[in-house]
């Protein structure tokens, strides 16, 4: 038996792939399966907009996992039975004043020379696109490429076809111990039962790193970095945008029923996710900037949630130096955007024993020195 630690979007795409394969593995989720930070997200899946100075070595990954993306949600879908509404109409990143469109123009510089397809909008164009965006929008980008998925529905679709394939997920059942023998992991225990396992994957999150027995060599160097976030509802037939917004450091996605997610804070606050004033004020602020019409919506709901981040904000993929432990954690907001790929490279891994090029530099033991 494989033994997945978490029961996100990562942690449930690993376990459904292996139990496609036919191979027996169990799911320890330390609450509901898919409501830690991913049911806290936003779902977008915008390896061009959101690439950022420093993540040239990501980019190739970020880029090869959006484009799986619809494959991989046709082929949930079948799985589950339902939608996981993947929406392809683009991404725009919007300026709304003169320093922010030097500073758009800056990026855009950037992206293009890493050969990022995007196209450069004046505000008239974007407003084309977007008609109820702020008259004060003077300029913009748009990358076609980027999407989104509904990602609270992807949870739920996995845990069902996880189901469905033969794998078994245990829910509320938080993992205290890795299980050591002979120098090698060897099972969990959760809810004071020992489950023995042939390899362990551990997937758990922001929670990886405190987890009793992994040895400090395997002990991935993973922090929560907090993001407050909220949704306003839009009339379903009229929605103010359809595609995801971005302005002035807020972004803006709307979803088929007429849900606008806003977000997020990037806080260093530990495991706190307490909401706090200062920082739903400040989404609205900027989201409002960019989409004045946002005034007269109804707040439906407001959370925080945890990012799971590594020192260099990318993931730890692989096999961890205690034998029998595979990790696939640090995600950081890349969650959704690498549940493709991480999910298709770490089961492979276990499957054939052959670890995809394409993860090897972000290796678990990258920060062993």
């Amino acid at each position: 038996m494989i033994a997945v630690i978490g029961g996100g979007i990562c942690g449930l795409s690993i376990a459904w792939r292996l139990a496609s394969a036919g191979r027996a593995v169990a799911v320890f989720e330390r609450g509901e399966a898919g409501h830690g930070a991913t049911w806290a997200a936003a779902g977008m899946l915008a390896a061009h907009i959101e690439a950022e100075p420093g993540e040239e070595r990501l980019l190739p990954l970020m880029v090869e996992s959006r484009d799986m993306w619809p494959g991989f949600a046709r082929e949930l879908e079948a799985a589950a039975g339902m939608a996981v509404d993947l929406r392809t109409e683009g991404t725009l990143a919007v300026a709304c004043d003169r320093d922010e469109a030097e500073r758009l123009a800056s990026t855009f510089d950037y992206h293009r020379s890493l050969g990022l397809e995007m196209d450069w909008l004046d505000g008239r164009q974007a407003r084309a696109l977007e008609p109820h965006l702020s008259p004060n929008v003077t300029a913009a980008v748009f990358s076609a490429r980027d999407c989104q998925v509904d990602n609270r529905k992807a949870a739920l679709a996995l845990k069902r076809a996880l189901v469905a394939a033969g794998g078994v997920l245990h829910e509320n059942a938080e993992v205290s111990e890795l299980l050591i023998s002979n120098g090698r992991a060897a099972g969990v225990r959760a809810g004071g039962r020992d489950f023995p396992a042939e390899t362990v994957v551990l997937a758990a999150g922001a929670w990886s790193r405190g987890i009793k027995g992994i040895p400090e060599s395997s002990r991935p160097p993973v922090r929560p970095v907090k993001g407050q976030m909220l949704s306003l509802k839009m009339p379903a037939e009229a929605p103010l945008i359809a595609r995801v917004v971005w302005g002035n450091g807020a972004y803006l996605v709307p979803r088929l029923d007429g849900t606008l997610v806003v977000g997020a804070t990037v806080e260093e606050q530990s495991f706190d996710t307490t909401l706090t004033a200062g920082g739903v004020h400040e989404l609205l602020r900027r989201a409002r900037e960019a989409l004045p019409g946002i005034d007269d919506l109804p707040i439906t709901e407001m959370w925080a949630g945890l990012r799971p981040t590594s020192r260099d904000d990318a993931p730890l993929l692989g096999p961890a130096p205690l034998p029998g432990l595979v990790i696939a954690t640090g995600h950081h907001r890349n969650g959704i955007l690498l549940a493709p790929v991480t999910a298709r490279a770490i089961a492979d891994y276990l499957l054939t024993g052959r670890l995809a090029e394409s993860i090897r530099p972000f290796a678990p033991d990258r920060f062993a020195a």
